[in-house]
């Protein structure tokens, strides 16, 4: 799935930046800008479903909530400063030109980090509620509550219904959290706008930047982060026992239940009831992530079905193997299109052209991924050029 989200960025971002003239007026630009719009939500949805592996993990070595909190608290802050590192470069790149608010501006990569953080805070905080409902049902002499007990999950809870009351309710917490976030976004960007709060700050909320009102190519923790939470709902589920022994029919009823909120959120679309004086379907209508939760259920099951039984059977995959380095071929390809080391002049060209440019970055991002994950940069030349004892060899970023 992020090999697929690389591909449809790529898309997005090369023929917004080089298509020109009449060729920003068809419906190929159309339809590739809303292409655009599910890059993002994967990415999101993904750092979801990652997030919950690594929390189910933690879960099973029987850490408290408190650590548990922690460690997944520091796995977000890491990504936000990745983020704050890519707009400094950009920054310093376009050296010169670009506004000194750009070092300011919201981008997917603060998203996901904050994303991370908040479900952090929302998975410790649903531990520690059912972690003290568990010890106060427990019937045990005073003072001897944790004689015996570990400081995380219960033993009893490793098996039977006591794991699944601790998976339960953290899915139902990640939905709660997604639905609340999808019900607060179009107040937040019209009549409950947080003016009062500096732009950076405000930013982070409705993407309004430093330019007085909502901007809709920015991304924002309303709706973004909802993304992120679905995707955490669904990775609990994935990572069950049950899950993990049908995960061909549990993906098949995801795309079912993917394609029934599809169809639902079409007819609310096309319906006359809407709960808000203002609908922007494409920014902060809730049918809006219904709809794309939806596709990105579906997009999950066929994602499985073509690694399990589709042509990534075969041998090499771009797709994979693009997935395996998202973080460094986004960092990486910004410059290449939009950048100061544009591979085309921006605006200008045509739909041909356009095309042989984008053919040009998934060929130079897929070799550059290739150069990250297939060399061992540890062992190539060091010794013999005798920078052994001198230096260490750095990785890639």
């Amino acid at each position: 799935m992020r090999g697929l989200a690389c591909i449809l960025m790529f898309q997005t971002h090369c023929y917004d930046a080089w298509l020109g003239g009449d060729a920003r007026k068809t419906t190929f630009l159309e339809g590739s800008q809303r292409l655009g719009t599910l890059p993002a939500p994967l990415f999101l949805f993904l750092a979801g479903i990652s997030f919950a592996l690594v929390t189910d993990k933690l879960i099973r070595k029987n850490l408290s909530p408190a650590e548990i909190t922690h460690t997944m608290v520091r796995h977000g802050a890491r990504i936000l400063a990745f983020g704050l590192l890519f707009r400094l470069q950009e920054f310093l790149i376009a050296w010169g030109w670009a506004p000194w608010s750009d070092l300011l501006r919201v981008d997917v990569l603060n998203i996901i980090g904050l994303s991370m953080i908040l479900m952090a805070l929302t998975c410790g905080i649903t531990l520690a509620v059912c972690r003290k409902a568990h010890d106060s049902n427990q019937d045990v002499p005073a003072g001897a509550s944790n004689q015996g007990m570990p400081s995380g999950i219960p033993k009893s809870a490793k098996n039977g219904s006591g794991f699944s009351r601790w998976r339960i309710a953290l899915v139902s917490a990640a939905i709660a959290v997604a639905a609340l976030i999808a019900l607060l976004t179009p107040p937040l960007y019209t009549t409950w706008r947080p003016t009062w709060l500096p732009w950076p700050l405000e930013s982070y909320i409705d993407g309004c930047h430093n330019l007085g009102s909502p901007q809709p190519w920015l991304f924002a923790l309303f709706p973004w982060a909802a993304f992120a939470f679905a995707g955490l709902a669904a990775g609990f589920i994935l990572f069950s026992d049950q899950a993990r022994n049908q995960t061909a029919k549990t993906l098949a009823i995801f795309a079912a239940i993917g394609a029934a909120a599809i169809l639902v959120a079409r007819q609310l679309d096309h319906s006359s009831l809407h709960l808000y004086s203002t609908y922007d379907y494409w920014h902060t209508s809730p049918n809006f992530l219904m709809m794309r939760i939806g596709m990105l259920l579906v997009i999950a099951f066929l994602s499985y079905a073509w690694c399990r039984w589709g042509l990534a059977t075969w041998g090499f995959s771009p797709l994979i193997q693009l997935g395996q380095t998202s973080l460094l071929v986004y960092w990486v390809h910004i410059e290449f299109v939009y950048g100061r080391f544009s591979l085309l002049p921006k605006r200008a060209e045509s739909i041909p052209t356009a095309s042989r440019g984008l053919l040009e970055i998934i060929l130079f991002m897929l070799i550059l991924s290739l150069l990250r994950t297939r060399i061992d940069w540890k062992k190539m030349g060091w010794k013999k050029m005798g920078w052994k004892k001198m230096a260490r060899p750095v990785q890639p970023a």
